[in-house]
C-alpha cells in the first residue's frame, strides 16, 4: 500500500513544477532528493520538501523501511487562481493571475517486521 503526501497551494505555476517533477518520477526516494538538492529552480525546493513529508509518513506512521522507498507517482495539479490587476498607461488596469499548485506524492517501500509486545510473565508471577 503505498504512502502520500500532499503539498496543496504551492504559489508556483504547475508548468514550471512539472518540469521538476518528471525530473524525479519512478526513482528512489534517496536519488531523487540527491537529485533535487543540485536542481537550480525555485520548484525543486516545493517537490523535495513533499517528498521528504511522504517518507517520514512512510516511516513514522506506516512502518516503512526509509532506505527502501521508491517514488511510484509524482502528480501536479493546477490550484486555486488569484486574480489580480495591473497599472498601465492611460491609468488602464490589465488583469493578470497568480497560479498556485498542487503536488501529490506516492511512495512504496519494503516493510519493517513487527515486534511483538514482550510476555506478560512477570505480572503473573507476581499474582500466584
Amino acid at each position: 500500500m503505498a504512502v502520500q503526501a500532499v503539498a496543496k497551494g504551492v504559489r508556483i505555476s504547475p508548468r514550471k513544477v512539472a518540469v521538476v517533477a518528471a525530473l524525479v518520477r519512478g526513482r528512489s526516494v534517496e536519488d531523487a532528493l540527491t537529485i533535487l538538492e543540485h536542481t537550480p529552480r525555485r520548484s525543486a525546493v516545493a517537490v523535495k520538501k513533499t517528498i521528504m513529508s511522504a517518507k517520514a509518513n512512510a516511516d513514522h506512521n506506516h512502518g516503512y523501511k526509509p532506505a527502501t522507498l521508491q517514488i511510484t507517482e509524482i502528480s501536479v495539479t493546477p490550484g486555486p487562481r488569484l486574480k489580480r490587476y495591473r497599472p498601465v498607461a492611460r491609468g488602464m488596469a490589465h488583469p493578470f493571475q497568480r497560479k498556485t499548485t498542487h503536488i501529490r506524492v506516492l511512495v512504496d517501500g519494503e516493510k519493517r517486521e513487527v515486534k511483538k509486545p514482550a510476555a506478560k510473565a512477570a505480572k503473573t508471577e507476581e499474582a500466584k
